[in-house]
């Protein structure tokens, strides 16, 4: 399953100025929601879909005709009635409850250019995309040899490997089994998807990283990201 939150309050963009969403905001013929959405274009007929939401600005509405419009014809609208944690909870209360199967998590402000499973690191307990990047602002994840992950971190630069969004979990049960303990640990803290993966490398589980080439994301969580991907496409 292919799983989008999307109950941010994209504050950055109303403290900007802007009326509505950023994942509403017009992208060349599209909308942000579509731009990001397309990342999966290879996925459309095969896999499930599972979108993540509030309901404040006539979302599920939304979401709904965009789904048409773009082909996705296999998927789920998870409408949740409260303010959550962070990213990790929002999929955390969708999941929960659901059958037991894969997830592939990302987020509604960024676009994976040509993105392809990893289907071999499919057998680890999970994996996460990386870019070589600058900044305090990501998640990081510390490399091992063939490729595991030894450590990772929010906003704790511990290498040059940037997290671009994008994360794999082979059980949504245990994901939400390890989510709950992640929260007792973090009760007062925003809840995001990187650091979950520690408590799995605790447990000797295989967690390992894909390394993509920067080019191949183009992100669009700011207004002047936004304004970037306007003006070059």
């Amino acid at each position: 399953m292919i799983v989008i939150p999307m109950a941010g309050l994209s504050s950055r963009f109303f403290k900007a100025g802007f009326k509505e969403p950023k994942y509403m905001l017009p992208l060349h013929n599209q909308t942000v929601f579509d731009w990001a959405v397309r990342s999966f274009e290879k996925y459309f007929s095969t896999d499930e879909f599972l979108f993540i939401v509030r309901d404040v600005y006539n979302t599920p509405r939304f979401v709904e005709k965009h789904l048409k419009k773009i082909g996705i014809k296999n998927y789920k609208i998870h409408i949740l009635n409260q303010q959550t944690q962070g990213q990790a909870e929002t999929v955390y209360l969708a999941v929960k409850d659901l059958p037991d199967q894969s997830l592939y998590i990302f987020n509604i402000d960024s676009k994976i250019i040509n993105f392809k499973k990893k289907l071999n690191y499919e057998l680890a307990a999970g994996y996460l995309e990386v870019f070589e990047g600058e900044g305090e602002h990501w998640s990081f994840v510390r490399p091992g040899a063939d490729n595991d992950v030894l450590e990772t971190t929010e906003k704790l630069r511990i290498s040059s490997l940037c997290s671009n969004g994008l994360y794999y979990f082979k059980s949504s049960q245990e994901f939400a089994e390890y989510f709950l303990k992640f929260k007792k640990l973090n009760c007062d803290k925003e809840l995001y998807i990187a650091p979950i993966y520690n408590l799995y490398i605790q447990d000797n589980k295989e967690i390992k990283y894909v390394l993509k080439p920067l080019e191949h994301i183009d992100f669009c969580g700011v207004p002047d990201e936004y304004y970037h991907i306007l003006k070059n496409g």
